[in-house]
């Protein structure tokens, strides 16, 4: 059985592709320093798979620990979430972000050279495309100026993989995910950001529950038919399959360059409002929102053009909108009742 190394676990994505990666037949060790998510999620993939992966609490920016790590622990391939991932936040952060998403890459990345590891997925994301020309956005699109100190960091991540292919012989894929949203069916995983939310959904979710009471919407005056922006939302199961396809695909050695790269999404966009009104149907409630000022570093509109992914990986979504916001809801509420037992 192969083992599989993901650092960052724990958290949303993270959590749900360890789940995949189970009933795919793979053997999972877990890296993650909780900065963003709870050792309790280790728990609940145990309850959803039936075996609770190894886990390691390790702070990827600290050099010595990464190393004393792959001293102790053998494995056949890498896939990396653990980033600061709010675009936001980055703006008014930059440093940390380039800290964190910089510098653990270029740890795992001396490791998996030194010790011969070959298999490395990345996460990426669809800001490494900047503000798009031509929408949707295909992998053949021009990479632009990134909008966001978050955005740059996936594109020097992209940079320092494509170079340390070429140097060293790796072989790595860049998955450039669009907006995942949703929760696992079994309510056990989910979206649980630690804090005020950073992404539209969960925000969504806690503004309908009460727990924040008001939803703000960040511009209504983009060239988008409403006014607000345009984005291509994926359930993260469906984001979870795609890693186990694209890891498969390096281990099979189906791929065709040594550095590849993805979009994963589900090629429709909806904006801001329609996710809103869309919420609000098929959860039959009213959300208290306002309209505001732009945030910093958000582009107009990104969906994705999934027609490589989808031959290539022999992958495709198969959740709609509707199941994912219904399925985030419900575990907001779940999260909300468990918190007052």
């Amino acid at each position: 059985m192969k083992k599989i190394l993901i650092t960052g676990g724990l958290g949303f994505i993270g959590s749900h592709t360890v789940v995949e990666l189970q009933n795919a037949g793979f053997d999972v060790v877990i890296i993650d320093d909780l900065s963003n998510s709870s050792v309790e999620v280790l728990n609940n993939i145990g309850r959803i798979t039936g075996t609770t992966p190894e886990y390691h609490q390790i702070d990827l920016r600290v050099k010595e620990e990464v190393k004393n790590f792959f001293n102790k622990v053998n494995v056949d391939g890498i896939i990396h979430f653990a980033a600061f991932k709010a675009v936001g936040e980055s703006v008014q952060k930059p440093l940390d972000y380039y800290e964190n998403n910089i510098g653990a890459l270029v740890y795992l990345l001396q490791e998996m050279r030194d010790r011969n590891i070959d298999h490395f997925i990345f996460s990426s994301s669809c800001t490494v495309y900047g503000q798009a020309d031509e929408l949707p956005i295909t992998e053949n699109a021009p990479i632009k100026p990134a909008e966001s100190p978050y955005g740059n960091t996936k594109q020097i991540g992209e940079e320092i993989i494509r170079d340390t292919c070429k140097a060293n012989g790796l072989n790595a894929i860049a998955l450039r995910y669009f907006n995942p949203i949703g929760a696992h069916d079994s309510l056990k995983i989910g979206e649980l950001p630690l804090g005020v939310p950073q992404n539209l959904v969960p925000y969504i979710t806690q503004t309908a529950l009460g727990i924040r009471e008001q939803l703000s919407v960040y511009g209504d005056d983009y060239d988008t038919p409403d006014g607000t922006p345009i984005r291509d939302y994926i359930h993260v199961v469906d984001l979870a399959k795609a890693h186990v396809a694209a890891l498969q695909r390096l281990m099979e050695k189906k791929n065709k360059e040594n550095f590849e790269y993805f979009n994963i999404g589900t090629g429709k966009g909806n904006s801001v409002i329609e996710i809103i009104n869309a919420f609000e149907q098929t959860n039959d409630l009213k959300l208290n929102y306002k309209i505001v000022a732009r945030r910093e570093g958000d582009v107009t509109a990104a969906f994705a053009d999934t027609t490589i992914a989808n031959r290539e990986l022999g992958w495709k979504t198969e959740k709609t909108l509707n199941e994912a916001l219904k399925s985030a809801y419900e575990w907001q509420k779940k999260q909300t009742v468990d918190t007052l037992k």
